[in-house]
């Protein structure tokens, strides 16, 4: 027997008599999730707000009136040319009032034919959202052929239009509430803030791929308290 042998040896009889380590149980992760966090829902939307500011995403708070008036202000600020928008959600009817015709282009070609306008002439997208989740300040997005995923992911800047009553505590909460195992789209993204990456040297770079700019159009379906 060869000198690697008889250490092997060695060495596996010594772990088979060492005593056992003591067992540590592991965490009930689904007890864990299932918590209820109760708070009021103004907390809960300003724990949301602090989380997604502190990825680098703009949140700009406004009413369900007052929305397509946030956006436009947006688009001003932003110096957006061409908004690129998908048809045929709950955003197109009022979009295509407020933001001028030759400003708004539609998302109705497919990628192929489309992808020359998509990279070059778009200077931000707009999307709906599922929702978003309180704990990480992360939106939820469910891509379609009305919002292909391309929308959210492509443009410099991202306009994401999220309701305030959608907020859920966490990842877990938010496939209960929304029901997910009953079907899921293609993609379901999680968006936390701009692209960003860390590849290079382990330094945290923002807007390195994807949009360059996360803005949050916050919907609040409540008043202040």
């Amino acid at each position: 027997m060869s000198d690697a042998n008889i250490a092997r040896r060695a060495i596996f009889e010594r772990l088979r008599s060492a005593m056992p380590a003591k067992q540590v149980a592991a965490p009930d992760l689904h007890e864990y999730y299932a918590q209820e966090f109760i708070e009021p829902a103004v907390a809960r939307i300003e724990r949301f707000m602090t989380r997604a500011r502190a990825w680098h995403a703009q949140v700009v708070e406004t009413t369900v009136a007052a929305w397509p008036a946030t956006v436009h202000s947006i688009l001003d600020a932003k110096g957006v040319k061409r908004l690129l928008a998908g048809r045929n959600t709950e955003l197109s009817a009022t979009l295509a009032t407020v933001v001028p015709g030759d400003r708004l282009c539609w998302y109705d070609e497919p990628l192929d034919t489309f992808k020359s306008t998509l990279f070059e002439d778009i200077d931000a997208g707009i999307t709906t959202t599922r929702g978003g989740i309180v704990e990480t300040g992360s939106l939820i997005l469910w891509p379609s052929s009305n919002e292909p995923r391309t929308l959210s992911l492509v443009p410099p800047l991202h306009i994401a239009v999220l309701q305030a009553n959608q907020l859920h505590d966490t990842l877990y909460a938010a496939m209960l509430a929304q029901r997910w195992s009953d079907g899921l789209p293609t993609n379901a993204l999680l968006v936390t803030g701009p692209s960003k990456t860390a590849d290079i040297q382990r330094l945290l770079v923002y807007g390195a791929h994807g949009p360059k700019q996360l803005v949050i159009v916050l919907v609040r379906n409540e008043e202040r308290v």
